[in-house]
Parts: C-alpha cells; structure tokens; sequence
C-alpha cells in the first residue's frame, strides 16, 4: 500500500497520518474544520521534533516524513487514488456510516476502507455499505507514533484478502497487529475500559488516591501506565461513551460510568484534551 488517505487529523488522525509518512507512504490528511487539519499538521512536525531532539528519529527521517503528508481540503481530495482510507472521526455510529456511504463511490474497487474504531461493530458501520467485504476494523493506540498495537477488527463479511493486506500494512508501519472477531469492545477496549471503570469506582469511593491506584497496577503489575491516567490520555467523555456502550451491549454493569466520571464530563474535565482530569495536565 503506498498511498493513504486519512479522514480526522484530530488526536488519532495525526497519529495515524505520521506512522503512515513514517513508513514512506504518500499521506492525504483532511479534516471537517480547517483549523483542526492545521492544528494536526503542527503536532505531527512537533511529534517528529521531539524525536529528533531524543536522538530517535534523524533531521532527514523528519524533512522525509513530512514531505509525505498533504493537507487536502475536502474527502474527496483525501481517498483519490488511496489504496487505504482510514477514518479517525468521532465515535459515532451514524456519522462513521455517512461517512463511509460518501466515501464508497469514490474510491477504486479494491481499495480498503479501515475504521479506527475502539468499540462500535465493524458489521454495524458497513451496514450502509454495496461491498462490505472491504471494511476492516483498524484500532490503533495514542499515541499512536509510540505505541506498537494495532488491534484488526474482523467482521462476517470481511473477505481474507481484506485481512492479508491489512496485516501488510500493519507490518510497513511497524506495527504488531492482532486479529481479533467483531464483539462489542473487541479485546483491548473490554478489558482496558473495566480496568479504568473500577479504577474509578475505587476512586470514588476514597480507597486511595489516583496517583497510588495508578503505581499499584504500574509497580504491581508492570502495566506502561496506570488505568486514571490512561483514561485522561484517552479521554473521559470517549470512555464514558464506550462504557454506555458495552454496558448495555454485553449487559454487565462493569461497564457502566460512575457518577464521578459524569461529573467530571459534565463539568469539561476530559483528561489531557482539556488540561485537567484525574490529573492536571
């Protein structure tokens, strides 16, 4: 796969757009709000710089990658001639599938349609679709220029071949992909979001505080980051959503949000995104 059309620059879009450049791939990157495709071009040079001030990425590597990368105004512009597009827009049903309708007739018959998303049924969003045998699940991790996992959704209708070139893909940007059936919440999502619902409801509930129920799974069960953090990283109001989701989907009140994390929704504390959430950002 050599050219890539990437639809959201917004925290994953970005991420996904890097990697993709990264590898050598030519890169069409567009957003619904202008401001929002610039703010995802300057994280992407910022991600590179920092790379390069750590010594892990060379000063050409950068000038390289961001040569691949083009901001494109429309989403027709982005999935010209793409033998991939990846949607990276929010986590919902009814615009996922709008989205991908429009995207359909625009695209060459073998081009993959990959859907970055962390809990909604791949079967679901490519309902809407003539050939659904080309619609993958592609969940990456933010960040996603660091973090190695690419979770690979499958539905019924995805056709082998759909699966062989994704896992190429997966290993042009160095990625470790797993394949994983299309149930609610997939593999990481089911047990990463009943880590962080308990981790709250801990919290909640005063057994210790978020930076020591954080070093107890870091220190005691060597996890990279801990399950308030993660959630800041990725977002209180997404988890919320995808907590709703899977309560209701899987009927197991593990998923379902405690108070204090609507609160915390309600009152614009998202994590990372808005400078205050489990943590002070």
């Amino acid at each position: 796969m050599h050219q890539v059309g990437v639809i959201g620059a917004g925290t994953m879009g970005h991420g996904i757009a890097q990697v993709c450049a990264m590898a050598g791939m030519s890169v069409n990157l567009t957003d619904r709000d202008p401001s929002g495709l610039e703010r995802g071009l300057a994280a992407i040079r910022a991600n590179l710089q920092k790379g390069v001030d750590r010594g892990k990425v060379t000063a050409e590597a950068m000038e390289s990658a961001l040569g691949c990368v083009q901001a494109v105004p429309s989403v027709e512009a982005c999935v010209h001639q793409a033998d991939i597009v990846i949607e990276a827009v929010p986590e919902v049903l009814d615009i996922k599938q709008s989205l991908f309708k429009q995207v359909e007739p625009l695209v060459r018959p073998d081009t993959v349609l990959g859907t970055n998303t962390s809990s909604l049924s791949i079967a679901a969003i490519g309902s809407v679709l003539e050939r659904p045998e080309r619609l993958i699940g592609t969940h990456f991790f933010n960040p996603v220029h660091i973090m190695k996992l690419l979770e690979v959704i499958i539905a019924k209708a995805c056709s082998d071949d759909t699966v062989a070139r994704i896992q190429e893909f997966g290993t042009k940007i160095n990625k470790e992909v797993i394949l994983v059936r299309d149930v609610p919440g997939f593999a990481t999502s089911r047990l990463g979001v009943a880590l962080g619902m308990e981790a709250i409801r801990m919290l909640e509930s005063g057994v210790a505080s978020a930076e020591d129920i954080d070093k107890a799974m870091v220190l005691g069960y060597r996890h990279p980051i801990g399950p308030l953090k993660l959630t800041d990283l990725v977002g209180l109001d997404v988890r919320l959503k995808i907590g709703e989701y899977l309560a209701q989907e899987l009927n197991n009140p593990a998923f379902i949000p405690p108070q204090l994390m609507r609160d915390m929704v309600e009152r614009g504390e998202l994590g990372k995104k808005s400078g205050q959430g489990f943590y002070t950002w």
